[in-house]
């Protein structure tokens, strides 16, 4: 969700108040598993430094200071105001102590960090709403440690033409009259063309060997209409 186009940012801030219960009726609840497991990918430790970019209303960020325990820290990032307003005055759904969390405002493709200093990082469904995803991954690359390691989770145009047809009529019939309902349907109709650009998972990995990750691995969910991306610098 992080991007310097004022028109991508104007969509996040005008959804956030409903993002949360959108992705939770849209996904079927689903979407909490998908990243559950893109957290685990990425490895955090406890006492680690988690990065969570575009991390929209904070659900990567939790999840992360969870794993991290009271010595910690997570930040997270992202470029609307609103959803990290939102993020902010969450109550966190979890039992026991979690690690701090910075929520910065700011833009994924010239982050305020200094190089080599993140133990892991997440990206939940913003990769694909970036407007330069290779410099994206360069940043990502220069803030991680070095083997350090990265998950990004992101909706994903299939291969499979079957797949891609179920992929499009639910986003028609069910997505966005359901945005239409809350008055959002421009907000959400802009889903199924940014598939069409998005990197496949092959051109993903490509992507982030180019931006000097010695390790790529794309793992396609749900018919390739999902997918994780694991990264190690």
């Amino acid at each position: 969700m992080i991007d310097d186009s004022t028109e991508v940012k104007a969509i996040f801030n005008k959804i956030a108040p409903v993002y949360d219960q959108l992705n939770d009726l849209l996904s079927l609840g689903i979407h909490k598993i998908w990243k559950q497991m893109a957290v685990v990918w990425s490895e955090p430790d406890y006492g680690s430094i988690c990065l969570d970019l575009c991390c929209g209303s904070g659900d990567l960020a939790y999840i992360l200071a969870k794993c991290v325990g009271s010595t910690g820290q997570v930040f997270g990032v992202d470029f609307s105001v609103e959803q990290l307003r939102i993020a902010r005055n969450r109550q966190p759904p979890l039992l026991g102590k979690i690690s701090p969390i910075h929520w910065v405002e700011a833009n994924v493709l010239s982050l305020p960090f200094a190089d080599n200093y993140f133990d892991c990082a997440t990206i939940g469904y913003g990769l694909r709403n970036v407007s330069d995803i290779p410099l994206c991954l360069q940043e990502l690359y220069r803030v991680l440690k070095p083997n350090a390691k990265a998950a990004i989770l992101d909706m994903h145009s299939p291969s499979s033409s079957t797949m891609r047809w179920f992929q499009k009529w639910y986003l028609d019939t069910v997505v966005v009259p359901v945005a239409r309902n809350l008055g959002l349907t421009k907000e959400y109709a802009y889903i199924s063309p940014s598939l069409t650009k998005f990197p496949t998972g092959q051109e993903q990995t490509a992507l982030a060997y180019k931006a000097g990750f010695v390790n790529a691995k794309h793992y396609p969910m749900i018919g390739g209409m999902m997918g994780i991306l694991v990264i190690t610098k």
